[in-house]
């Protein structure tokens, strides 16, 4: 086998393992290649790679919907989303349970961000959870599982890291994103039950809203649960783009905030920049990284040699989307989900296409694979977030979470053997 072929490989794993950073080590693992490799393309190309990943049009939709998000943040709204989510679900058994789902439901076309999900109800969520009765660990179990929701609903960051590494329409993702959100949420609120009913939890109030009260906290709310329908339905009829859709979020963002519920203030501009700038550089740099890596392989062929062992092995399109599934679980606990997006999706994305596996649904199999691996023990990143917040034990966590687990793999299968579940709305909507 050629030396140059595998040594790139053998040289990001190593920096996985000894805990560098996942772009860095996508980095140097390349400067390697294309520095000592007199076949390859010059350096300069590596630069190149670099910078071009920086002026994608398509890209500015990440920082974009990033600043949205932290906007959000600082305008008020997720206190109004916490009442509407206990008005809507509060009277249940282990109601701040279902709280806790059904928000990140709603966080999902807001923020777009697992670990940020998962940041924030630690913070805010987990501590009103401990004061009723429930277990911390449950509590944080709970929150860790319901952040997986928040990346698949749209405008979830992971969504255009697919659509774009795998050239496919970013709308129809986000069209895809709406129902398999629901139905996690579904599963999860199915198993919080059950679970609150053998350990008595108590509902967070003691009867269903009334019409009124719930139609006064959706009043209050409704300026939030706006963006994502505006964000599809101007999608749909062609008003914006997906990147021009992020722009316009930030400003609706920014209005909502300080014109209307007039929490915003002018002084939080500052932390507002410094924060998406923050978190944008960071996904950014992890691309660009990604995408230098992704020439590497491109060079050396090495997607199509992955696509072709595939398919020479596998003719059955059920057994290559069982393999996918048990293979992106297991790679998601070592990398970043974005990170793990751009550099797979270029290697699986033929096979499917080989195999005639619509992308859309693909993609959306992919999404949730990655999301689940950040929940999932002994090296998920929420889990490490929100025991870390929440100063739960690792080991408390893991034996919570194993019922969640199971709920969320079970539901993965649903939507990866019924595509038809997934492409309804975009077959509805196209």
């Amino acid at each position: 086998m050629d030396f140059w072929l595998i040594f790139p490989l053998v040289v990001v794993f190593f920096l996985f393992i000894i805990k560098v950073p996942v772009a860095y080590a996508m980095l140097i693992s390349s400067l390697t290649y294309f520095l000592f490799n007199a076949e390859a393309m010059s350096t300069q190309f590596l630069t190149q790679r670099l910078v071009a990943t920086m002026e994608s049009f398509i890209y500015l939709a990440i920082p974009f919907f990033t600043c949205a998000g932290v906007v959000f943040n600082y305008s008020g709204i997720t206190s109004r989303l916490i009442r509407l989510a206990i008005a809507l679900v509060g009277h249940l058994k282990g109601g701040m349970g279902h709280v806790n789902i059904v928000l990140s439901t709603m966080m999902g076309g807001l923020s777009g961000s697992a670990n940020a999900d998962a940041a924030m109800q630690s913070k805010v969520i987990v501590p009103e959870m401990t004061k009723l009765g429930y277990s911390k660990s449950f509590s944080t179990v709970v929150t860790s599982a319901s952040s997986v929701i928040t990346p698949i609903i749209p405008p979830g960051i992971i969504l255009i890291l697919y659509a774009t590494a795998a050239n496919v329409s970013i709308e129809q993702m986000f069209y895809a994103g709406y129902i398999p959100g629901l139905v996690m949420m579904a599963g999860l609120m199915i198993l919080t039950r059950r679970i609150s009913i053998k350990r008595e939890y108590k509902p967070v109030v003691e009867k269903r809203a009334t019409v009124k009260e719930l139609l006064s906290e959706l009043k209050k709310s409704i300026w939030a649960l706006m963006m994502p329908l505006g964000i599809i339905m101007g999608l749909r009829f062609g008003i914006f783009t997906p990147t021009e859709a992020g722009a316009i979020s930030i400003v609706y963002a920014f209005i909502i905030g300080k014109f209307i519920y007039k929490e915003l203030k002018i002084s939080d501009i500052k932390y507002i920049l410094l924060e998406s700038t923050t978190i944008s550089a960071g996904i950014m740099f992890i691309l660009a990284s990604a995408q230098v890596f992704g020439s590497y392989l491109t060079w050396e062929r090495i997607p199509m040699m992955i696509s072709e062992a595939l398919t020479a092995n596998i003719s059955d399109p059920w057994m290559f989307l069982l393999i996918v599934n048990i293979m992106l679980i297991v790679i998601g606990y070592f990398f970043d989900g974005g990170a793990a997006m751009i550099l797979l999706a270029p290697l699986l994305v033929p096979t499917a296409i080989a195999m005639d596996i619509d992308l859309v649904h693909f993609g959306i199999v992919m999404c949730i694979n990655l999301a689940i691996a950040g929940f999932s023990p002994p090296f998920g990143s929420m889990m490490f977030v929100t025991t870390s917040i929440t100063n739960t034990k690792v080991e408390d966590y893991i034996k919570e979470s194993w019922p969640y687990l199971a709920v969320l793999v079970l539901v993965l299968l649903i939507l990866t053997y019924l595509p038809q579940v997934t492409m309804f709305l975009p077959n509805l909507l196209s």
